[in-house]
């Protein structure tokens, strides 16, 4: 027999069932609670409840431990490519050599976007940020392919998936060309994926743009690395938004707009925000961390401490190594990454870090990397979007072939004036 915890409220008991997963970790089944108990539970921020059960992302928040479908992310950034890893998340598995020649072949060759696009993105102000951007014009998309739009059409389903990872790095780099007035540059089928990404970026029709492959290399991993995390705030909203039935554009818009926050994927631009703070009024690293834990409001440390990750976060290895690879290949000398490593060496041994957990994460040096390759600060979180996209097409996929799929619809303690009548305005 399964195992089981008993509920016990006044003289109602209830025996819940006990989930386990492949990684140990458990849970208990509360379904039937409402039901039998007229019983909810209360967790706001949803830090101790379960939303599903998946099979794509393992997270070890303790020992710093992160997985794509069971292989650890190290494996996976050393050894594979984002176009593999996307196909590795929404199929399941790595691909064949055929397999993956045919998923690079279908994505290259949708890259280009609807000529009326560019009037599309006329229509915006130049300063839009290119998250409200790429979040529109994502949703847009559904009205260029009507076509495929059936979240339960197999066929419909794998073309609009390739469609949306084949021109989403198109419409980011449009978004950022329409903010500096730069004329829109068109996909080459001779390019990498984030070759092309790049060229559209910097790309302009004056010069030829020459791809640097250390540079290249770097953006493929920081996507890679960026490419599912579980059951967070974006792709619990992709969820969501799709449990509605509504199509996979419609909800990956919803992803983009909950991924801008600064609490969540805009966090990076955060650091850069910092990092420049600490530069411009010639303090130290030290003087800005004892400012911070003096509670001075001006001094908010960014980029340290995790939701889940209570150790450290495996990501941020991998990135200040692909930073510094970077900064070494460019022959730049930064000021903020000078400040940010003095930051890291503090924050590893000050007990005021140690005692909170509050290690570098994943944002720590994302953002120092994409101002030395020159990608602006409002574009970090295009980025870092554009990392997120395979995790959260397959997490959708996956929620509409679970057998307990339904519509999300949480619940509430109402705690607002009971029954209360109406009064007419002139006797209020």
């Amino acid at each position: 027999m399964a195992d089981t915890a008993k509920l016990t409220v006044g003289d109602q008991s209830i025996e819940l069932p006990i989930v386990e997963g492949s990684e140990g970790e458990r849970g208990l089944d509360i379904r039937k609670l409402r039901s039998e108990m007229g019983l909810i539970t209360l967790d706001p921020g949803y830090a101790n409840t379960g939303s599903c059960q998946s099979r794509i992302t393992f997270i070890d928040g303790d020992k710093g431990i992160l997985r794509y479908r069971g292989i650890p992310i190290e494996e996976v950034a050393e050894n594979s490519t984002f176009l593999e890893v996307a196909y590795l998340l929404i199929y399941g598995t790595l691909p064949t050599r055929d397999q993956f020649k045919n998923f690079h072949a279908s994505i290259t060759y949708h890259t280009m976007i609807h000529e009326d696009f560019k009037r599309f993105f006329g229509a915006l102000p130049k300063d839009a940020h290119p998250m409200a951007a790429c979040s529109a014009s994502v949703g847009a998309l559904s009205t260029f392919y009507p076509d495929s739009l059936d979240p339960r059409d197999p066929r419909q389903v794998e073309v609009s998936v390739h469609r949306l990872i084949a021109k989403m790095i198109t419409l980011a780099a449009y978004a950022y060309k329409h903010s500096i007035g730069q004329p829109f540059m068109y996909p080459a089928n001779n390019r990498s994926y984030v070759a092309n990404l790049l060229y559209m970026v910097f790309g302009t029709p004056c010069e030829e743009y020459i791809v640097d492959p250390v540079i290249e290399r770097v953006i493929d991993m920081l996507l890679i690395l960026h490419a599912d995390h579980e059951q967070n705030c974006s792709t619990s909203a992709v969820r969501l938004v799709g449990s509605s039935m509504v199509n996979l554009f419609s909800s990956i818009a919803a992803g983009i707009n909950a991924l801008r926050g600064p609490s969540h994927g805009g966090a990076n631009q955060e650091v850069i925000n910092m990092l420049a703070a600490i530069r411009d009024e010639g303090m130290t690293a030290r003087q800005f961390v004892e400012r911070a834990k003096r509670g001075d409001p001006t001094a908010r440390l960014m980029g340290f401490g995790h939701r889940v990750y209570k150790n450290f976060d495996p990501r941020m290895k991998i990135i200040k190594k692909g930073c510094f690879d970077v900064l070494g290949k460019l022959g730049v000398h930064s000021k903020l990454l000078e400040i940010a490593v003095e930051l890291e060496e503090i924050a590893i041994k000050d007990d005021y870090f140690v005692e909170r957990k509050l290690y570098p994460n994943v944002d720590f040096y994302s953002g120092v990397t994409y101002t030395a390759i020159g990608i602006p600060s409002n574009m970090f979180t295009a980025f870092f979007a554009l990392g997120r996209l395979p995790g959260w097409i397959a997490q959708w996929m996956e929620m509409h072939h679970d057998p307990d799929f339904k519509i999300g619809r949480p619940r509430q303690i109402y705690t607002g004036p009971t029954l209360t009548h109406y009064v007419p305005i002139e006797e209020r």
